[in-house]
């Protein structure tokens, strides 16, 4: 009965029913007394309407100690607000705790699953597509709750440079005006057009097209890129989902020093929609959830397959020094390995390989084991958390392990 006492006590025929005491009026069945210095304030006479009035807030228990009083004595000789007070103490018992008025990120994902259960998609959007459709959709409603001024809050783009951690300010809107620039490589790369237009190519890379695109444009970006940088991502998923199968996902994408195969590029712009989407609702104090875990694990599988490529460039470029006696693995063959657990949203386990990007990771041959949060690796991953600061948990060759945290904070740019 939710602490209060029973209603189906017997009672004379057309007697009020007995209506318990709200919580803040009883403590463990004793009223409490007036401090003895204090006189008793003369009681409160109201009339019906007034005291009809103040059921509701009296069910909630929000009444002041004089209409507390004034309402329980009325209910004592009036049945009909007796029995409306009935109902709404029964309606109060029903109400939830606050809730966040945000919805679950995953909330999106099982609605639309519901309905494909229902009505299968004629053209289905690719699996490795839809942490993409579902991270611009959870930007593009934040967006939709921001207002003009909001707009221009000013934003600050951080990552790692391969040595320590850098930043670039913007705002709200220049974030989208980024996002619309390095979408549009996975645009060009399926033959749509590129939001940059008759920009110099020389560049093509992330940060050349951004700062072209600010440098070009007549005036600081508005809340009029939204429109662009909206239609844009319907396109990416409305191409990826007409051109279909397996073999589209291999498509090469250019990122001006690297390629990425379709299916990883658009996990990687997922990746970066959900990262700014966080920098965006931390400059306008808008909470903002984490992706979906299985979306995360994808996010997350996706730069634990990237860390080998990096760490072996770090190491050419002496940031990633090795240890005496050290040899790059045989192509195909074992070699150095370091486990990277991943707790708690997208969790799960990678062989790391150290010495190769073509070297097989053997957990005969595992050396060191990293554990960390999955959010922690990915705002690490984002360039967020300097590798130093990284919440770990470490076992084994510590150098090791200081290469791969900071091959992880590398896969950052702007």
């Amino acid at each position: 009965m939710s602490g209060f006492e029973a209603f189906d006590a017997p009672r004379e025929p057309g007697q009020p029913p007995r209506i318990p005491l709200p919580r803040s009026s009883v403590e463990d069945g004793d009223r409490p007394l007036p401090a003895p210095q204090e006189p008793a304030s003369a009681p409160l006479v109201l009339e019906h309407h007034v005291l009809k009035s103040l059921l509701g807030a009296w069910a909630l228990a929000a009444c002041s100690a004089e209409e507390t009083t004034a309402v329980e004595d009325h209910l004592g000789g009036c049945g009909p607000c007796a029995e409306e007070a009935l109902r709404l103490r029964d309606a109060v018992g029903l109400l939830h705790p606050p809730e966040s008025l945000d919805l679950d990120p995953a909330l999106r994902t099982r609605v639309l699953q519901g309905c494909l259960d229902r009505r299968p998609p004629r053209i289905p959007v690719p699996d490795w597509a839809t942490p993409y459709d579902a991270e611009t959709a959870r930007l593009d409603a934040l967006l939709q709750d921001i207002g003009d001024a909001e707009w221009h809050a000013p934003v600050r783009l951080r990552w790692f440079d391969g040595e320590g951690p850098t930043s670039r300010r913007t705002t709200v809107a220049g974030v989208i005006a980024h996002l619309l620039c390095v979408d549009g490589l996975v645009a060009v790369a399926l033959g749509l057009d590129d939001p940059l237009g008759g920009s110099p190519a020389d560049g093509p890379g992330p940060a050349f097209r951004t700062e072209a695109l600010w440098r070009s444009a007549p005036s600081p970006p508005t809340r009029a890129v939204r429109r662009p940088w909206r239609e844009q991502s319907h396109d990416l998923v409305r191409t990826v989902s007409f051109t279909g199968g397996s073999g589209s996902g291999r498509l090469a994408v250019s990122y001006g020093d690297f390629d990425l195969p379709l299916h990883d590029a658009m996990l990687d712009r997922a990746f970066e929609c959900w990262v700014h989407a966080e920098d965006i609702a931390d400059a306008v104090d808008y909470p903002y959830e984490p992706p979906a875990p299985r979306h995360l694990h994808r996010m997350i599988d996706l730069a634990a397959r990237m860390l080998p490529v990096v760490l072996a460039g770090r190491r050419q470029e002496g940031l990633a020094s090795p240890a005496p006696g050290r040899h790059l693995g045989v192509a195909g063959g074992p070699g150095r390995s370091l486990r990277l657990e991943i707790e708690g949203l997208g969790g799960g386990e990678w062989l790391i390989p150290l010495d190769s990007p073509a070297a097989e990771a053997s957990p005969e041959h595992e050396i060191a084991h990293v554990a960390l949060d999955g959010v922690e690796f990915c705002r690490l991953a984002a360039g967020h958390v300097p590798p130093e600061e990284a919440a770990a948990g470490q076992v084994g060759d510590r150098e090791a392990i200081r290469d791969v945290l900071f091959a992880a904070a590398s896969l950052s740019r702007m």
